[in-house]
């Protein structure tokens, strides 16, 4: 072990000594910890905070069954049926696919008149070409817009954030 000697001493313009001592890895780390929660509080307020990662997630995770609903029309052969209710909250899909969204969430649903049954659910129909009956889910929670349209021709799922509510 070598001895500890005092530390170094520079001199400033006006020849006073002054004592040379570094940073501890303690306060270095507490520095960076504190850098990362100021940036993660940042985030979190420019991005929405939990309303809009549960708003990004229910239209993901909406996208994804409609997709879902269209591979298996695809793949089976046979027209299939994707349904949501807006009032209740619940969605349901092929094969047993079903879901319920965030109590806070606003539903709106536009699609085929023909195909609404009398409840107030909204139905996209898949068929066996890939084609479907369109339609457009538009989600809302405190002033942020996610929206989901369903092409008619294509079946073509898009999905994604909107800005202002004007375009609802």
């Amino acid at each position: 072990m070598l001895p500890c000697s005092a530390p170094f001493r520079f001199q400033t313009s006006s020849g006073a000594p002054v004592d040379a001592q570094g940073v501890s890895l303690l306060e270095m780390l507490l520095v960076i910890a504190l850098i990362a929660l100021i940036s993660l509080l940042g985030v979190a307020v420019l991005s929405g905070g939990m309303d809009g990662v549960q708003l990004r997630n229910s239209g993901k995770q909406l996208a994804a069954e409609l997709r879902y609903t269209r591979t298996v029309a695809l793949a089976t052969g046979t027209a299939q049926r994707f349904m949501i209710d807006p009032q209740r909250r619940r969605w349901q899909g092929p094969n047993g696919h079903q879901g319920k969204l965030p109590g806070a969430l606003q539903i709106r649903f536009s699609g085929a008149q023909q195909l609404q049954t009398s409840s107030g659910e909204g139905v996209i129909q898949f068929f066996d070409d890939g084609a479907s009956s369109g339609g457009r889910i538009d989600l809302e929670m405190k002033r942020a817009y996610w929206r989901i349209d369903v092409g008619w021709i294509t079946g073509e799922v898009r999905s994604g954030p909107l800005r202002t509510s004007a375009s609802l």
